[in-house]
């Protein structure tokens, strides 16, 4: 949801938490490398943007019944701090997101993480390193984003107050979604950790920057097909079982708006990321 250093969320929950609560409320910050438009002397470690690079002998990734998919950005496994983050990414090769955005459809066709048929309408590949990969050309009908170099730093991340691991930790008889009452949902403390920085950005791991809902809980719905009450212990455990592994906001600079100013996420189980099932992670957006 938000992010910082450790000393700001530090000075931020003694201020507003006992101090056994504030320990237990730190526990919970997750490491995420943000992803930030490379100036000066940065070095990119990643794009939005531009021509995917893809092995010769690899195709495109399409929607069956509409289409292919548009390229939304790359990541250098190799130049992210992988070593600084609690996440199992790969240490070399690249990430590339892709996604049906409506361009060859106006919009009609929706990828939403609560219709099973739409799933393939998002997808990330990891290309290891590869001499006979080469930059591809987008598929007819597809304009490709303005390519905007990416630096990643890490940074510190905590969830909303509400999500499931916050209220495992200090409320878990309290209703999945409700703001119970306790001091991490004051007023007072969310409107001062709203302030550290309300905007999601592009992110590598961490905690999700949720628009709405924690998105672990709509991709925990998801996959138990809808049919599970909001009050069901299984649905909190099976939205713990599920990490982000990136998000990427809208972006003036590579002209990218999802939505009302919204998020693109991807989420994987640990155990797939780490046998690098990349095909297994679940996609969901959100907007305000």
């Amino acid at each position: 949801m938000t992010h910082g250093s450790r000393d700001v969320f530090r000075s931020l929950a003694l201020r507003h938490l006992p101090p056994d609560d504030a320990e237990k409320w730190l526990g919970l910050l997750r490491p995420g490398a943000r992803l930030e438009v490379a100036t000066g002397a940065d070095v990119p470690a990643g794009r939005l943007g531009g021509l995917p690079v893809l092995p010769t002998a690899s195709e495109w990734p399409v929607w069956e019944g509409h289409g292919p998919l548009s390229f939304i950005a790359s990541v250098d496994c190799a130049r992210l701090p992988t070593a600084a983050l609690d996440i199992a990414l790969p240490e070399s090769g690249t990430l590339l997101l892709f996604f049906f955005d409506g361009q060859l459809d106006d919009g009609e066709a929706l990828v939403l993480a609560e219709d099973r048929e739409s799933w393939a309408g998002a997808r990330v590949l990891h290309v290891p390193p590869a001499p006979e990969a080469v930059e591809r050309e987008a598929p007819a009908g597809l304009k490709p984003y303005p390519m905007v170099p990416l630096t990643a730093r890490v940074e510190a991340t905590a969830a909303k107050p509400w999500h499931p691991s916050v209220r495992a930790a200090f409320a878990p008889q309290a209703p999945l979604g409700n703001r119970y009452g306790h001091p991490v949902c004051s007023q007072e403390f969310l409107d001062e950790l709203w302030e550290l920085n309300d905007e999601a950005g592009h992110r590598i791991g961490g905690h999700a920057h949720s628009v709405q809902n924690p998105v672990e809980i709509e991709i925990a719905e998801a996959v138990m097909d809808g049919e599970v009450s909001w009050q069901t212990p299984r649905l909190s455990e099976e939205a713990g079982n599920w990490v982000l592994l990136a998000q990427f906001d809208s972006e003036d600079a590579a002209d990218m708006m999802w939505g009302d100013a919204g998020v693109l996420y991807w989420l994987i189980r640990p155990e797939d990321l780490a046998e690098r099932h990349f095909e297994r992670a679940m996609f969901t957006w959100q907007c305000g």
